[in-house]
C-alpha cells in the first residue's frame, strides 16, 4: 500500500461500520476506486465535511490497487455549494454522478473526470442544468461505444436533405431513408450536432428554446433506452422534476 495524491470526484457514499463511510471516487489517474473514510461520521472528524458525494478535490490516501484504499485527507477544489442548495440542480447533479459511475464502469478513460467536473461547474455557475445534462449524456455515448451519427444519414451516409433524427437508425436521417419513426425539427438536428462537438469547458452562455430542448431530451432518453441498457432511479426522479417545471 502506497501514499498517493490524486484529484477525484466523490460519486457516491455508503455508511460503513458505526462511524465510517466508503466513498466511490472517480480519479484522474486510477479511474473509479473505493476509499474508506475512517470515523468521518463523528462530529469532531476532520474528514466529516468532505466525505460526501459531490465533493471534488485532491485526495491524499493509502492506495490499494485491488481492494479498499484508506483516506488520509482531502483538499477540496469544489464542493458545489450553490448546487446543493437548489433542489432542481441537486437532482440533476445526482443523476450525473450516477450516470458517470455507470459509464466509468464500462470505460476507464481519464477523459471522463474533466467532462463531469466541467458539467457540474457549469450547473454551479447557473447555466441551464437540462442543457448541460443533455450535452454530457451525448458525450458519454462515445465512451459507451454507441454514439449517434451526426455527420450524415445513419442509413445511407448522405450529407444533404437531412430531415430528422432517428433513434432506430442511430442518428441523422435523410429524406430518402425517413420512415415515419418520429419527428425532430431542423433546430433540434443542428443543436444535436453542436452538442456533440462543443467543449463544455468553453461554454459561457447557452440559450435553447424550450420546445427544442424537449425534443433533444426525448431523443437522448429514447436513445439511451435503446442502446445503453442503463436504467437509473435518479433518472426517474429527474423526470419528475422536469414534469413539475
Amino acid at each position: 500500500m502506497k501514499i498517493i495524491d490524486v484529484d477525484g470526484l466523490v460519486l457516491s457514499e455508503t455508511n460503513y461500520s458505526e462511524a465510517s463511510k466508503i466513498l466511490n471516487v472517480l480519479t484522474s489517474e486510477y479511474g473509479l476506486i473505493s476509499v474508506l473514510s475512517k470515523g468521518c461520521r463523528n462530529l469532531r472528524s476532520k474528514l466529516r465535511g468532505a466525505s460526501r458525494k459531490l465533493i471534488y478535490g485532491t485526495f491524499h490516501m493509502y492506495y490499494k490497487e485491488k481492494g479498499l484504499s484508506t483516506l488520509i485527507s482531502i483538499d477540496v477544489i469544489n464542493d458545489y455549494k450553490r448546487t446543493v442548495m437548489d433542489l432542481e440542480n441537486v437532482v440533476y447533479a445526482s443523476y450525473l454522478l450516477d450516470l458517470t459511475r455507470q459509464v466509468a464502469k464500462e470505460n476507464n478513460s481519464k477523459d471522463i473526470l474533466p467532462l463531469v467536473t466541467n458539467a457540474l461547474g457549469k450547473i454551479e455557475e447557473g447555466l441551464n442544468p437540462q442543457v448541460i445534462t443533455n450535452i454530457l449524456e451525448l458525450k458519454y455515448l462515445d465512451f459507451l461505444g454507441v454514439s449517434p451519427i451526426v455527420t450524415g444519414c445513419a442509413v445511407c451516409g448522405r450529407t444533404t436533405n437531412i430531415v430528422s433524427l432517428s433513434e432506430v437508425a442511430g442518428g441523422f436521417i435523410c429524406k430518402n431513408c425517413y420512415q415515419n419513426d418520429g419527428y425532430y425539427s431542423q433546430k433540434a438536428i443542428k443543436l444535436l450536432q453542436m452538442y456533440y462537438y462543443i467543449d463544455l469547458a468553453n461554454i459561457e452562455k447557452i440559450n435553447v428554446d424550450e420546445k427544442v430542448m424537449e425534443e433533444l431530451n426525448r431523443f437522448l432518453e429514447n436513445y439511451y433506452d435503446r442502446y445503453t441498457g442503463i436504467y437509473l432511479n435518479s433518472k426517474k426522479m429527474l423526470k419528475n422534476i422536469i414534469k413539475l417545471k
